[in-house]
């Protein structure tokens, strides 16, 4: 678990793996209640470029809010807009979204209080199951393909952010691309 102070907010971002989801609509459900009055999304763990394609989103999207420039009615659907890069919730769901078949999740939730979210952490905890682990967090090279084929991101557009690593240069890209979601609006 990773709890960041973000505009206010405390951030908690959690990882899941072999997690069983026999219903994706329930699943998610579950997910939203146990959450309570805090704001929560969850992501499929394979298709995020590392902690901070996740980090840099929340603050677009808190940003967003606060200038009132936002893209939906929900901070949380806000953040999913400001990972992908679209401004389609449809779109944001089928690049990043859990699938019933998901077995590696991201959760990030929102709260006013410390207090409140890791009481709202662990009740999201006890409801995903699955073994909780935040390494599903970091982007792998087993994730770096599949992240580069659904982003579109071209070997050319790697080599130049290039910055020491390709892992890095594609985190990089994806925090522009968030970054240039509001000025697109």
């Amino acid at each position: 678990m990773i709890i960041k102070k973000i505009m206010g907010w405390r951030v908690i971002f959690m990882g899941f793996k072999n997690v069983k989801i026999s219903n994706l609509n329930l699943f998610l459900e579950e997910i939203k209640d146990a959450a309570s009055d805090c704001q929560v999304q969850v992501f499929d763990a394979d298709r995020i470029a590392g902690f901070d394609h996740l980090y840099f989103s929340v603050l677009n999207a808190l940003n967003s809010f606060e200038s009132g420039n936002r893209i939906s009615e929900s901070l949380a659907m806000e953040i999913m807009l400001y990972a992908s890069g679209q401004h389609q919730i449809r779109k944001a769901i089928d690049m990043l979204g859990v699938k019933p078949d998901s077995s590696r999740m991201i959760v990030v939730l929102l709260a006013k209080s410390r207090e409140k979210g890791i009481q709202a952490a662990s009740r999201i905890s006890e409801s995903i199951g699955g073994e909780r682990d935040d390494e599903v967090i970091e982007l792998t090279d087993e994730k770096f393909e599949l992240i580069k084929s659904i982003f579109r991101v071209s070997d050319e557009e790697i080599e130049a952010a290039f910055r020491g690593s390709e892992k890095k240069a594609l985190t990089s890209i994806l925090i522009e691309r968030s970054a240039l979601l509001a000025a697109r609006k």
